[in-house]
């Protein structure tokens, strides 16, 4: 009697731990601290349906939402183990329908239960015990008698390529302005970098005296987006890195660079942006210094840009058109088991860390580091410094490859008036306050 007792006892510990190996966290595991919405909850995985994650506390109660409601970094091994349990949930689907000859029992299980039986013959014949511990038995051999799935261990998730119709969607709405093409590796965006649905300038308040000319993004030129985005180990953060160069790409093909100058001012706080979020550089390169939200309106459900480590940037709603949902420390989350950022009005604008891995210019180290492949503008006059006091008022197109840009100073207006021609000469007229004009002339190489 005792033998029995004692086989029922270990058969019960078998069975009920196999049981649980297919659900979620063990309650005896260590507790994990999530962070749901910014809320500590101390808890383990149960289970995910229709959506939500369901979380045990210490006190037993349980908790749900939606996966994208939890911190990025939670995010990862909730999202392996919903996939491990949907693995087994399909394996057993899959069994189900398959005939009874081809399930294939697992013989360790079968050892044990031909010396179960054994003991029964010896210690029982018709007793109500023998009978309990061959039906446990057969109830165990059902619960086991298929091969074991081991979960997946991998603690980086692989990125599935993305899909270049998807970044071509981003770039749709200026075809005219932009051409696009990709390989296995990049999705290449080719522009003028002057932009035509929007005017420029108007507005800035701290003028280095740039103005906007073409830069020649084409060929081997073109902006580089990248097909197959990974996530970084160590995310950089750009309030400490990328002060040189684009960090992302707007549809119109224009570049964006970091919302910080390479003195670490916030570009548009100090008034060095226009109406659009933009300036010139020091090669009359004309860029975004923050996410212009205003492509939105064309934009519909798609991104607003593209950063350069390949995830998508959002306006104010999510791919579905719902309101933005909670955002990790990068500024972005995981939606639908895709990453991307989201942008707004107000600092960081639209990432606070590249969440992705990028390639860096050795030559230039931080806080002036830039990422390759990294497209390359190209002035034609030597930079100038900054016009105290002004303030510029208005940008208009005067012609074929000829524009005039306004700004006041003491209440007193002054232009600089520019042209070029096919052969790649540039013509600067500078009309000051006084009204005194000087005209040079310049050769872009």
């Amino acid at each position: 009697m005792k033998v029995i007792q004692y086989c029922l006892m270990m058969l019960g510990v078998v069975f009920s731990n196999l049981l649980l190996a297919h659900v979620g966290e063990h309650p005896n595991e260590s507790d994990v601290i999530y962070t749901i919405k910014a809320k500590k909850v101390d808890g383990h995985f149960l289970m995910e349906r229709d959506g939500k994650v369901f979380i045990q506390q210490k006190d037993g109660k349980v908790v749900s939402s939606a996966l994208q409601d939890f911190s990025f970094e939670t995010q990862i091994p909730l999202s392996q183990k919903i996939a491990y349990l949907k693995q087994i949930n399909n394996q057993n689907n899959s069994l189900k329908n398959k005939s009874v000859k081809e399930e294939k029992p697992n013989y360790q299980y079968l050892y044990l239960i031909m010396i179960l039986l054994f003991l029964v013959l010896l210690t029982s014949k018709k007793s109500v015990e023998g009978v309990f511990l061959l039906g446990s038995v057969l109830v165990f051999f059902y619960a086991c008698k298929t091969t074991n799935v081991e979960p997946v261990t991998n603690a980086t998730p692989v990125l599935a390529k993305t899909d270049p119709s998807f970044v071509e969607k981003v770039f749709a709405p200026y075809k005219s302005e932009v051409k696009t093409r990709y390989d296995d590796t990049y999705f290449y965006v080719e522009t003028e970098g002057i932009p035509q649905t929007h005017n420029m300038m108007i507005g800035i308040t701290s003028w280095q005296q740039q103005v906007p000319i073409p830069q020649g993004y084409v060929g081997t030129n073109a902006w580089s987006i990248p097909l197959k985005p990974e996530f970084s180990t160590s995310p950089l953060s750009l309030k400490s890195n990328f002060m040189k160069g684009a960090v992302a790409i707007a549809p119109n093909g224009i570049p964006i660079f970091n919302p910080l100058n390479n003195r670490g001012e916030d570009a548009f706080v100090i008034g060095e942006l226009d109406q659009w979020g933009g300036h010139c550089g020091r090669a009359d390169d004309y860029h975004y210094h923050i996410a212009p939200l205003h492509f939105e309106t064309t934009a519909g459900n798609n991104p607003i840009a593209m950063a350069l480590d390949g995830f998508a940037i959002y306006g104010s709603k999510e791919p579905d058109g719902t309101a933005t949902k909670t955002l990790d420390e990068y500024h972005g989350h995981n939606y639908n088991n895709t990453y991307h950022y989201h942008a707004e009005t107000k600092y960081p604008y639209f990432m606070a860390a590249m969440r992705g891995k990028v390639s860096l210019d050795p030559t230039t180290p931080a806080p002036e580091n830039q990422i390759l492949p990294q497209a390359k503008s190209a002035g034609v006059r030597p930079a100038l410094t900054a016009l105290k006091g002004a303030s510029i008022t208005n940008f208009k197109s005067t012609g074929s490859n000829a524009y005039s840009l306004e700004y006041t100073v003491d209440g007193k207006k002054a232009f600089v008036n520019y042209t070029w021609d096919n052969t790649n000469v540039y013509t600067f007229t500078f009309v000051g306050i006084d009204g005194v004009s000087t005209t040079t002339k310049y050769v872009k190489k």
